[in-house]
């Protein structure tokens, strides 16, 4: 008898219940694999499952299997953090009929300044589609956008995507860095090159991300909600909103605070025993 192989280099788009996924993004426009519909796609996730580390923070793992990703972002309409979804979406555009690889980036928004160096642990996607040569970068898991995927290109510069404007930058070789226009000017997003990532690459990162004493979401709550007109932040107890233009409101939250805020703010609706360990605030007392 002979073991049956499972295939990790796609990401198991067969598998996805596309009708769910699409009702849970809103989208009902044609299921053909051009731009017009990438750029949809793109929107209609990015505007519509926000970004959470809270599984963490409620000391709990993040799988990434197609199945728990189902359960948790479609069938209970949680969020998640870029290797959920990326993988999701990334199933969805591979049943599409797109040309589907899996990036990775090093993040260096709020370190570009300091010489520190984060591992490559952020998820993206490089995406084509048949009988066009244009190569496109969709990134629905950083919680900040883009709205719509965007071309890679050397002369891409500086691009509007909605009202958020954004810069694209080729260093030397194959490295590329993405910008980004807020609160403090044009910032350093990430770098990424074109080497592909599969699954269980993303796997590996992920475990780092979800376990290390030196990950940013193991150390506290951190979602986003990122919207046309408005970034929502929540990071530890500080609950922010940024716009377009730079401009930018912030306000300290108590605990107590947060089963609402995560509702009425993220669209995620906790049961109550999770409300409950949330309020206690163990990331500060653990």
């Amino acid at each position: 008898m002979t073991d049956v192989v499972p295939d990790d280099h796609g990401w198991q788009g067969a598998e996805l219940d596309l009708d769910a996924y699409l009702a849970r993004i809103g989208y009902d426009g044609p299921r053909t694999a051009s731009v017009d519909t990438l750029r949809a796609l793109v929107r209609a996730h990015t505007t519509t499952i926000p970004f959470e580390n809270l599984e963490i923070i409620l000391g709990r793992g993040i799988p990434l299997d197609l199945d728990t990703l189902q359960d948790k972002l479609i069938r209970r309409s949680r969020g998640g953090y870029c290797y959920e979804n990326v993988g999701i979406f990334a199933a969805a555009l591979e049943r599409f009929g797109f040309g589907v690889t899996g990036l990775s980036g090093r993040v260096t928004y709020g370190v570009a300044d300091t010489g520190a160096l984060r591992p490559a642990t952020h998820a993206l996607l490089r995406v084509t589609t048949p009988g066009d040569d244009r190569v496109w970068i969709c990134d629905v898991g950083f919680g900040f956008g883009p709205l719509e995927p965007f071309e890679l290109v050397d002369s891409a510069g500086e691009f509007a995507l909605g009202d958020w404007r954004y810069r694209l930058e080729r260093r030397a070789g194959d490295l590329w860095v993405l910008f980004q226009f807020g609160r403090d000017g044009w910032m350093d997003r990430y770098t990424f090159t074109e080497n592909p990532q599969f699954r269980i690459d993303y796997a590996v990162g992920n475990h780092f991300v979800s376990t290390s004493p030196r990950s940013p979401f193991t150390t506290r709550p951190f979602l986003q909600r990122f919207l046309p007109e408005v970034h929502h932040v929540l990071d530890d107890l500080t609950l922010s909103a940024e716009y377009p233009d730079g401009t930018a409101t912030s306000r300290d939250l108590d605990p107590t605070e947060l089963p609402k805020v995560l509702a009425e703010v993220f669209d995620i609706d906790l049961d109550d025993t999770d409300a409950a360990t949330l309020t206690a605030a163990p990331w500060r007392t653990g």
